[in-house]
């Protein structure tokens, strides 16, 4: 028999669907345009102020239900585990604006050196993946999907670090480009975290079990 509630847990999921697939057009925008040396500042800008007013509304109608339902465990689970991904969601947009915003000061990778072009556009290609991810396995709550993202985000942290360590041997003390990559490699480095905690909170959703996938 379906209970009153059930139907507001779907509007909720439906919203926060919605959500996910703004985040990874904000995402995809912002490191193409970065890589391509792009400004699309004005239109991340708008996609991430988007996400923003949506977490807004998803929260609302998360804390609606638990006001008007007095949902039981196993509801509270599925609204604890939205909420959690409605915050990585927008974070995946507040990240995606600061890589816009350091294009638009730095001109992004054209003044680059190729072994930085590589290791950022290599990069990229992993978190926006992650983001893809992250977003197909809160759909199907595919919990063995959610669990690849732990592999990939360990693959971006060495990516990560071993990029500082050579950036600090090879490159020059100051110039756009090495302040603009190192920026936009952490940027990537936080959302490839955020893409974990989606997964981590899609597992509790589907199982009930607490893992860390990081």
């Amino acid at each position: 028999m379906s209970r009153l509630i059930d139907t507001g847990l779907e509007q909720l999921a439906s919203m926060v669907f919605r959500m996910g697939e703004m985040a990874y057009k904000t995402v995809s925008l912002s490191l193409e345009s970065y890589i391509e040396g792009i400004n699309a500042l004005a239109q991340v800008q708008d996609l991430s102020e988007t996400l923003i007013v949506m977490a807004d509304e998803a929260e609302d109608k998360a804390f609606e239900l638990i006001a008007r339902f007095q949902p039981v465990a196993s509801d509270l689970r599925i609204l604890k585990s939205y909420m959690k991904v409605i915050y990585d969601f927008e974070r995946y947009g507040r990240y995606a604006l600061d890589v816009s915003q350091v294009q638009r000061a730095s001109g992004g990778l054209e003044q680059c050196e190729r072994w930085i072009n590589e290791s950022i556009r290599e990069m990229s290609e992993k978190v926006l993946n992650m983001v893809r991810t992250s977003i197909a396995s809160l759909k199907s709550h595919n919990v063995e999907l959610a669990k690849t993202l732990s592999e990939t985000e360990n693959q971006v942290d060495d990516m990560y670090f071993k990029y500082l360590d050579r950036l600090v041997e090879k490159a020059p003390a100051t110039n756009k480009c090495t302040i603009s990559s190192v920026l936009v490699a952490r940027y990537l480095e936080r959302i490839a975290d955020h893409a974990t905690y989606v997964g981590e909170s899609i597992i509790y959703l589907a199982t009930g079990e607490k893992v860390t996938l990081r």
